[in-house]
């Protein structure tokens, strides 16, 4: 009986390694390819940002163009200090879980973990509004049409869980400092789809330079040479 048992829990053990082997192949060569490209400034184009805070990937736009206000879908009012000097705004989408409960890795529950990964919790965006970012290993600058920026802000706005009246809904109480904030947010995070597939994704919908699949944020910056 102790030899089955021990026989059982050695194959669940040699599952779960060998499952977690092949996530990490994936991740690994799925991120190398690359689909897109990086364009190079043209007339009219607008500036916006890769950024990661070396976990979890942004992306930062201007506050105000022709085309779009962000402002008006998220007003800097919803931040701690309602700054309207801030020029940029980043979005990000992930879990609900690990953006409200886990401020720092050392925060972290399994339990929280475990229903993120599995399907199991619900989804919200974060956005920050920033000073004009620096060019560096963790931002990159990239370069968008007014096309390629209009499909950029379908996406988006796609994210946004609405209310009746068309709404985004405020999580109100939460942020990591001044100037940030969060909202409901549409999607299941999980180990397919994570906050960085989703910035990658951003990136592919607008026409730029990404991985086929990635997980993490350093499959993104890969492809930008960092």
């Amino acid at each position: 009986m102790l030899r089955k048992i021990a026989k059982g829990a050695a194959y669940a053990v040699g599952g779960v390694v060998s499952a977690v082997a092949v996530y990490g192949a994936a991740a690994f060569g799925l991120s190398r390819i690359p689909v897109g490209s990086r364009s190079r400034p043209r007339p009219n184009d607008i500036e916006a940002y890769i950024l990661s805070n070396g976990v979890h990937t942004d992306i930062v736009l201007p506050v105000r163009t022709a085309q779009v206000d962000w402002s008006e879908l998220v007003p800097y009012a919803d931040t701690p200090a309602a700054d309207t000097t801030m020029r940029y705004i980043g979005f990000g989408w992930g879990d609900k879980g690990f953006y409200l409960d886990t401020p720092t890795w050392s925060q972290l529950k399994a339990s929280t973990a475990f229903k993120a990964m599995f399907w199991l919790g619900t989804s919200a965006m974060h956005t920050t509004y920033h000073h004009q970012p620096n060019e560096g290993p963790d931002c990159v600058k990239i370069f968008l049409s007014a096309a390629e920026y209009a499909r950029l802000i379908n996406y988006i706005k796609g994210s946004f869980d609405y209310d009746a009246a068309g709404r985004v809904q405020h999580i109100q109480g939460h942020n990591y400092g001044l100037n940030d904030t969060f909202y409901e947010a549409r999607r299941t995070y999980n180990l397919f789809y994570t906050c960085n597939t989703w910035a990658n994704d951003a990136l592919k919908v607008s026409g730029q330079k990404a991985s086929l699949w990635t997980p993490m944020d350093s499959g993104i910056f890969y492809q930008y040479g960092r």
